[in-house]
């Protein structure tokens, strides 16, 4: 399914644009994909990546990289998600980028979130934390806060083979909490939280959502 996709958005992809990369496995076989252009019709591509990981695919994939301080403007971005719906909400920052993914989101004249089947659901949420960048010297800030919000459960995300938790490239840490209902201020008001720097939500940005499935490739 994520080759089927991957496919898709490499097809896409036009000699001299600067596009954004997201993070991920499904991100990483798009550049697989992006790579075999660029090396079978010498492809002129520049990206502004979320990640070291994707910066450093790319890299070696023979693509120029630009550091994420670039102020062009972004013709279009691309991104996975860990769940999205029909309406084109979204829950990203499984693997802790989403402070730089939503900059990216932002930046980018279209953006496209790309996703097999098994990403899309009909309620955001279910079965799926919402992941929160907070400032350390906020975490009980930032834990009263959801739960005034209506979290179910909140956990600080630890690492594995370190001990303590995760922390982000923001130098920040991340706490996924659990809601039973995501409404459409639910962004918002998790970001009016003081110590809040950034929440896995993306209500509102997605463009386009790209889902592979057995039939195909469908567009919402």
């Amino acid at each position: 399914m994520k080759e089927k996709v991957a496919q898709e958005i490499a097809r896409r992809v036009k000699s001299g644009e600067v596009i954004g990369v997201g993070t991920g496995t499904t991100v990483d076989a798009a550049l697989s994909e992006i790579g075999k252009r660029v090396q079978q019709e010498g492809l002129k591509l520049a990206v502004v990546p979320t990640s070291l990981q994707s910066a450093w695919r790319c890299q070696e994939l023979g693509l120029t990289v630009l550091h994420p301080g670039y102020c062009g403007h972004l013709a279009w971005g691309f991104d996975g998600a860990d769940q999205v719906t029909k309406e084109r909400w979204a829950i990203k920052g499984k693997g802790g980028a989403m402070l730089q993914e939503k900059i990216l989101a932002k930046r980018c004249k279209k953006f496209i979130i790309i996703a097999d089947d098994t990403k899309l659901v009909a309620r955001l949420g279910a079965g799926c934390p919402v992941p929160v960048e907070v400032i350390p010297e906020a975490r009980i800030l930032a834990e009263e806060g959801l739960k005034a919000l209506g979290a179910t459960e909140i956990t600080i995300r630890t690492g594995s083979g370190k001990h303590g938790p995760v922390i982000t490239e923001a130098g920040n840490i991340i706490i996924d909490a659990v809601f039973s209902n995501i409404s459409a201020t639910l962004e918002r008001d998790v970001k009016s939280i003081v110590g809040v720097v950034e929440s896995g939500l993306f209500i509102g940005y997605a463009h386009e959502v790209l889902v592979a499935g057995a039939a195909g490739i469908s567009s919402l």
